[in-house]
């Protein structure tokens, strides 16, 4: 029997033939989407009641704000009858029960210990019904050890359109991005004036920041800590993990606020991170950014002059939140059997 690392369901049906990399899945195919992975040795799926949640609500925000972004063919008059948005949560898991039959099969038969990555897909049937295509996407994932790599951010360009909503388009829109994106980054930063720090292409983005207490000037004895991540309302992803880690502080009595982190302000930092499903949180270990946003306008990265930032190593709040998320991760998840 050959061995599939990937495998890609239509409404409940696994495909035959070469399934593509998630990233060319997206790229080709229009609608919702929200990813997620498996946990333990693959038995059980981190936060996936969070993930139906929130790929049901982008497909409602798609339906009324942006139909064209939810699926092919012509657009449905308004006065036509509305997708059924209901059924999305009971269709995806009927196709989550078959894909993951079939990728779990596949690790134990080959003694893999990886675990799988999940993306579901919504997207607008072609015609004038209210169905809807269901596509899944399952891939095997070897997650990082926390703590053993950080990674290195460049910014790169303005926010996202339309952020309440994850979509595939994104996925292709970004790319546009990536002439800005020098050699040693891995992720890129959007911001709207070089300054405001939004999220990551595909991730949210926090600074842990020195704080001057009242009027007093900043010094060792007069500062306190909090975390800052950019408001939704600035046009930022409202990630899972970023909501959790929302919750965390406010259970564990960490000050944060939902502010754009500011690059000007950057010798302010004491930590930073990024969070998403797959990474969970990942510290940072370098920012870098242009000197003046104009420079974004250039060709490509070697037209900048970059400016960095650097980080050693995880900070105590970055690993405390690590901790705790990967804490509730083992009550908070989607048995499988």
């Amino acid at each position: 029997m050959t061995m599939h690392s990937r495998f890609l369901l239509i409404n409940g049906v696994p495909q035959t033939g070469d399934v593509p990399p998630v990233a060319s899945f997206l790229e080709s195919t229009s609608g919702a989407y929200t990813t997620t992975r498996t946990h333990g040795g693959a038995s059980s799926i981190l936060f996936w009641d969070r993930h139906l949640r929130r790929l049901t609500e982008s497909v409602r925000i798609l339906a009324e704000a942006r139909p064209d972004l939810l699926g092919p063919g012509p657009i449905p008059a308004p006065n036509q009858a509305k997708l059924n948005i209901s059924s999305v949560a009971k269709s995806v898991n009927h196709s989550l029960k078959i894909g993951y039959k079939l990728a779990y099969d596949q690790l134990s038969q080959y003694g893999l210990n990886d675990e799988l990555a999940i993306t579901a897909l919504v997207r607008r049937k072609e015609g004038a019904d209210r169905s809807l295509d269901v596509f899944l996407h399952i891939g095997f994932y070897a997650p990082s050890v926390f703590g053993s790599a950080g990674a290195c951010l460049a910014v790169a360009g303005p926010g996202r359109e339309l952020a309440l909503a994850k979509y595939s388009d994104w996925v292709r829109m970004r790319k546009g991005l990536e002439k800005m994106k020098p050699p040693n980054a891995t992720e890129l930063l959007l911001s709207n004036n070089g300054d405001e720090l939004l999220e990551g292409s595909v991730t949210n983005f926090f600074v842990v920041c020195k704080v001057a207490d009242d009027s007093s000037a900043l010094s060792d004895s007069s500062y306190r800590i909090e975390v800052q991540t950019a408001p939704v309302k600035h046009g930022v992803l409202p990630g899972i993990v970023r909501q959790l880690v929302l919750e965390i502080c406010s259970d564990k009595g960490i000050p944060l606020r939902e502010i754009a982190p500011s690059w000007s302000k950057r010798n302010l930092w004491e930590e930073a991170f990024i969070t998403s499903s797959l990474r969970i949180v990942q510290h940072v270990e370098s920012v870098q950014a242009s000197a003046t946003y104009k420079d974004l306008q250039l060709k490509t990265w070697e037209d900048v002059s970059w400016i960095l930032k650097h980080f050693e190593g995880p900070g105590p709040i970055t690993t405390m939140i690590q901790n705790e998320i990967m804490a509730r991760a083992e009550r908070e998840v989607c048995q499988m059997e």
